[in-house]
Order: C-alpha cells, then structure tokens, then sequence
C-alpha cells in the first residue's frame, strides 16, 4: 500500500446493511448474511481515495476511516 493508505472500520450499531461498502469494497468489506451487519475483513486498508468514496456512500454512516495504515 502507499503512504496514504488508511485502516477502515464498520460501527455495527450504527450498520443497516446496505451493502455498499462490500459493492464499492469486497475485498475489505462483508456483510453478514443472517445478520444483515458489515464487517471489515481481510487487511482493512484501503488508498485515502477509495476510503473517502466508501465512507461517503454508506447509508448508515456507519463505515469511517480510523487512521493510517500501521
């Protein structure tokens, strides 16, 4: 990854289930089929840009970026 590449999270209270980020992210999204809630899978990290585009689609506002990548 770059050096503007940041870790991602889902705020499960706040997640509808929308899926969105696994549409716009499956590599680093999944959204539970039996409970309908987005995980973050994998590594987490994704480029600031795509990062910014996921956060900005979730109906919810429950994805967000929580810092850089480490």
């Amino acid at each position: 990854m770059s050096a503007d590449s940041v870790r991602m999270a889902v705020d499960s209270q706040r997640c509808i289930g929308g899926g969105q980020c696994e549409m716009l992210e499956p590599e680093v999204f999944l959204v539970d089929d039996d409970e309908a809630v987005s995980s973050v899978i994998g590594s987490g990290v994704l480029p600031r840009a795509r990062a910014d585009v996921v956060v900005h689609r979730c109906p919810g506002a429950a994805v967000s970026i929580v810092g850089p990548e480490s």
